[in-house]
């Protein structure tokens, strides 16, 4: 070999030493036993499995057994009948805690030595969730993971429609208790949108709500309704119904206002005041 390698060679080596090190110094360190992953959002480690509800379609096979193959539904009693085994409860169980329920019955029944047994969810039935209102496709979807989370199930309903505002309402229940939660639609994107994304459980129903209107007429351009956007103020309002004819004074601009007592009042707010819900602005003619 030529000597002049040797300087070349050994640089080369050195480098490929110390870059390993390096490496084996900055790899992260396996995590202590029993040490806990840090929780992202609602969720913690691993999803959570999907866990059987009655109706659902599921096909069962046991490894090297094509003659205990079965496609059955899950009963309303949270049960399927399984060869060998007769009755199995399994509602209510993940898909892993499951299996491990009928392999056990048939290993301790003597009927498989080893079972290794599958379970395919064929279709979800059992879990479901509602949305209602204004969305662009209602009804009922099913919970296919156990981590389902509020937006996944409003996208699963394509979206908020033309027509739905930003208030939404999750109701169901939870510990065996009635839960209501009213979420504003626009903070689940914000940057702690993360924590108010709820895991939606069997059972839940999702409201959309009607975006807020107001109303305007007298003189101005454009009587009608209006649809209230966030933080409109009342010039911005005047301006949305095509702003004051001819005849329209804004000394004669009055806003009725239902109270929390109900009764209607008339005000005469700033231009920058900030509208709300129902609010009825009349504009005057102007007497000069």
């Amino acid at each position: 070999m030529n000597q002049r390698r040797f300087p070349i060679l050994a640089a080369a080596l050195l480098a490929l030493a110390v870059s390993t090190g390096a490496l084996a110094q900055t790899a992260p360190r396996a995590a202590a036993p029993g040490a806990q992953p840090a929780p992202v959002g609602n969720v913690t480690g691993a999803a959570a499995e999907y866990r059987l509800g009655s109706g659902d379609a599921i096909k069962i096979t046991v490894f090297q057994n094509p003659d205990m193959t079965l496609e059955t539904r899950v009963t309303e009693a949270g049960t399927i009948s399984f060869p060998l085994l007769g009755a199995v409860r399994v509602g209510g169980l993940s898909i892993s805690e499951a299996e491990n329920r009928i392999a056990d019955g048939l290993r301790k029944g003597n009927f498989v030595k080893q079972p290794q047994v599958t379970i395919l969810v064929l279709k979800v039935t059992g879990n479901q969730a509602s949305v209602l209102g204004q969305v662009n496709q209602p009804g009922r979807y099913p919970l296919e993971v156990a981590d389902t989370h509020l937006t996944d199930l409003l996208a699963n309903a394509r979206g908020v429609a033309t027509t739905g505002g930003d208030l939404l309402v999750l109701t169901g229940t939870r510990a065996g208790k009635a839960f209501r939660l009213e979420i504003d639609l626009p903070t689940l994107f914000g940057p702690n949108g993360r924590e108010q994304d709820l895991i939606v459980q069997n059972g839940d129903v999702l409201w959309v709500d009607r975006f807020p209107m107001i109303y305007i007429y007298g003189e101005v351009q454009r009587p009608g309704q209006i649809r209230l956007e966030r933080g409109m103020t009342l010039l911005q309002g005047l301006a949305a119904g095509g702003g004051l004819t001819l005849r329209g004074t804004e000394r004669g601009i009055r806003v009725h206002r239902k109270g929390s007592d109900g009764k209607v009042q008339e005000l005469k707010p700033a231009m920058d005041e900030s509208l709300q819900g129902g609010d009825v602005i009349f504009v005057r003619e102007s007497l000069f």
